[in-house]
């Protein structure tokens, strides 16, 4: 349906905050330097060097959230332009609350990173079923309280509330195993630096898939109402071995 091809996309569009700058890019760039600190006992440095990682997302991230919270018209009118203008301003309204949660599922990241490094895996990688379950019981919540429209609107602010519960149950665990964060600038940090030039690499990887995915969902709403919802229910289906063993022999490894 619309209100289908709507959440698909609204999803979609704001991910590519989380695809450039999360685990994909933190496994590459984080994860290998501060696990090297942790292993040769430099615990103070891991901490300044995660806490600097820290900053910069954050940083980075912010800014980014604060134009797609701006820019969503444009967006959509550019992705979605044979949509009808009720179809849009849906997406749109989806969009500015989902950025946001894009932003805090980067952040997330950070935290899974610290806690892979110290050998902890079943945590950071049970933590977005909380962002699932946020989006049911939402759904569940206001099921028969409105239309369609309110219904979508419930399940855009259960996924930010979703967001904030999977930073938030892996945040206590990150504090006890690394008590020397502290967020700086990593100036005078070299290992910092290696981190960054790590990650542009993997940046660029990953954003040349994303633009792959993104002229997928174009030309699929150039189609049938409700080709971008089968679209991405197919490719959460196809994904599905990479997620189970690539991604978990990637994060072992």
């Amino acid at each position: 349906t619309d209100f289908a091809d709507a959440w698909r996309a609204g999803l979609r569009l704001p991910n590519v905050v989380q695809n450039l700058l999360g685990e994909g890019t933190l496994s590459a760039s984080l994860i290998p330097v501060y696990s090297d600190m942790i292993e040769g006992g430099r615990t103070e440095e891991a901490g300044r060097f995660a806490g600097a990682a820290l900053g910069l997302l954050a940083a980075v991230t912010a800014v980014v959230t604060l134009i797609g919270v701006g820019i969503p018209p444009g967006l959509v009118g550019v992705f979605f332009a044979r949509w009808n203008p009720a179809k849009q301003d849906l997406t749109v309204s989806i969009v500015r609350i989902l950025f946001p949660m894009t932003g805090v599922l980067v952040i997330s990241a950070w935290a899974l990173g610290i806690l892979n490094s110290h050998r902890r895996f079943f945590l950071p990688y049970f933590a977005p079923v909380l962002w699932n379950a946020a989006i049911i019981a939402a759904l569940v919540s206001f099921a028969g309280r409105g239309d369609s429209d309110a219904l979508l609107m419930a399940a855009a602010w259960g996924a930010l509330a979703g967001g904030f519960l999977q930073f938030a149950i892996q945040l206590p665990s990150v504090l006890r195993l690394d008590r020397e964060i502290r967020i700086n600038t990593g100036r005078g940090e070299p290992a910092f630096g290696e981190a960054v030039r790590n990650a542009g690499p993997a940046i660029l990887g990953r954003g040349v898939v994303q633009i792959s995915s993104y002229v997928d969902m174009v030309l699929a709403s150039l189609l049938a109402i409700g080709a971008v919802s089968r679209l991405r229910y197919a490719q959460t289906l196809y994904v599905l071995p990479v997620s189970l063993f690539g991604m978990s022999i990637a994060a072992a490894e």
